[in-house]
């Protein structure tokens, strides 16, 4: 039998907390969510297969130096905008030791393309692809939690939140009260923020 736990919304169950305690499974899950999209932002930022890996690498040891750190603020920046800061720097570094490399060589002044990375992260996503990383974090934040769910809550919560149809229509096909429709929405929501906690913002 599926065990709901959507009600139990304690912010020590969400992903953020368990990296601080150093979970091994933690940090995978935070690899699998969010490593393709700092991989897109290497390739993104110029950067050929081999050395986004290797900056891939960089970033992810940065995060696990700093995640004590980080403190979550909505006003202050969210988690995908640290991340970001993190990568953007990690590629800058690439570039100047590139350059370095070159003219100690006696070789010409390079140009990479430090000065065509942004400052800052854009939210919303700056262009089509932008989004579609997004949305492909989103669908596997939502397909860790999909297994603690009855059909009937999920098919609620999936009908309301993500296909946008309405409360009265959707309680009156899952042959649902209204009240309950709504509470299978509240009840998945809440799981997806204990288990990802800040990062889903």
């Amino acid at each position: 039998m599926v065990l709901e736990r959507g009600s139990r919304g304690s912010t020590s169950s969400s992903l953020l907390v368990q990296l601080r305690a150093g979970k091994p499974e933690a940090w995978q899950q935070l690899i699998d969510l969010y490593g393709p999209l700092v991989y897109y932002w290497c390739r993104k930022f110029g950067l050929q297969p081999a050395d986004a890996a290797d900056v891939f690498q960089d970033v992810f040891a940065a995060v696990s130096a700093g995640i004590g750190r980080f403190t979550y603020e909505q006003s202050l920046g969210r988690f995908r905008g640290w991340l970001w800061t993190i990568a953007r720097n990690k590629v800058r570094d690439y570039y100047r030791r590139r350059a370095e490399e070159t003219l100690a060589l006696g070789d010409r002044q390079p140009k990479y393309p430090i000065a065509e990375i942004p400052e800052h992260y854009h939210e919303p996503p700056a262009d089509e692809a932008d989004s579609r990383q997004l949305t492909s974090l989103f669908h596997k934040g939502l397909s860790l939690v999909r297994a603690e769910f009855e059909e009937q809550t999920w098919d609620a919560f999936w009908r309301v939140a993500i296909e946008r149809q309405a409360v009265p229509q959707a309680a009156e096909e899952l042959s649902m009260s209204a009240a309950a429709v709504r509470q299978a929405k509240s009840r998945v929501l809440r799981r997806l923020r204990a288990v990802l906690g800040e990062l889903l913002d």
